[in-house]
């Protein structure tokens, strides 16, 4: 994540989440440290894993006191092992028991999300499909979940309603159809956004095929559907395919031969990587 990105976007949901976790004072820190003194935490791996958040980790202590210093011996993006020592953390005491659990939260968060994208994104490796999340993120967690799912080694979908165009069910029958849909969002949004449409049959694919839709989401068809429907679209549309997406079930959706498959399973069903702060010190 780029400075600018953090400092515009991130900082204040950053703060947000320390302010939750302090309402007014960490009374069990001021209770037994007083006075500023200095020290050092080290940041350890419990499990394996892909690491990601690192800058938004060392952001939470820097917002506390910008004179808290991290070291790390790791980047996002790299495989972690049970036992390692991923970093240490340098400054005062009371920043570092204060903002430990929130900046463990955003820490284990991305690097779970980093982590269960590695194992599906392996998964594809071999094929021309791209891995896709979706807009079923934590809320005020959008920006973080994200960035984690382009450090383990997908692709992000839209990210939010302003980003683009995706004609989902109830649009269609807001619309009364999937030709009305698409007519009308070609006749509103700017000529540079794609429209995507979300399809549940074939008859639906034609009509979307028929009426221009860039993009043509299979949702929740048979893998037998799917195939015939990237035949029928025949190269004029992208095609992507989703619908309780998981790890476990993803290998029956390769030889379909999409250009995208989305799984909301990136961001709402990923475990934590277990990570720790311990072996706090006085220096």
């Amino acid at each position: 994540m780029n400075t600018i990105t953090m400092n515009l976007n991130a900082d204040n949901l950053i703060r947000q989440a320390l302010q939750e976790d302090i309402t007014s004072e960490d009374i069990t820190t001021n209770a037994v440290m007083r006075e500023a003194k200095q020290g050092e935490v080290q940041l350890l791996c419990k499990e394996d894993g892909v690491i990601a958040g690192l800058a938004v980790f060392a952001r939470v202590f820097t917002l506390l006191d910008p004179g808290t210093e991290t070291e790390f011996y790791v980047q996002d993006g790299e495989t972690v092992q049970k036992g390692q020592l991923l970093g240490v953390i340098r400054g005062d005491i009371r920043v570092l028991l204060s903002g430990e659990r929130t900046a463990l939260n955003y820490l284990q968060r991305m690097s779970g999300i980093a982590t269960y994208t590695r194992q599906i994104a392996d998964l594809l490796k071999d094929s021309k499909t791209k891995l896709l999340d979706t807009r079923k993120t934590t809320p005020n967690m959008r920006i973080f979940e994200k960035y984690a799912v382009k450090v383990g080694g997908g692709y992000n979908h839209r990210y939010n309603l302003s980003d683009g165009i995706l004609l989902k069910d109830n649009h269609i029958a807001a619309a009364g159809g999937v030709k009305e849909a698409i007519q009308m969002a070609k006749e509103y949004a700017p000529f540079v956004r794609k429209i995507e449409i979300e399809v549940e049959t074939l008859d639906m694919v034609q009509e979307a095929v028929d009426a221009g839709a860039d993009i043509i989401m299979l949702d929740n068809m048979t893998p037998e559907n799917m195939k015939a429907a990237v035949e029928l679209i025949d190269g004029r549309a992208e095609t992507e395919c989703s619908g309780n997406v998981t790890r476990e079930n993803i290998e029956r959706l390769i030889s379909i031969g999409v250009d995208y498959i989305s799984s909301g399973a990136l961001t709402h069903s990923s475990p934590i990587l277990d990570l720790s702060l311990k072996n706090l010190r006085a220096v």
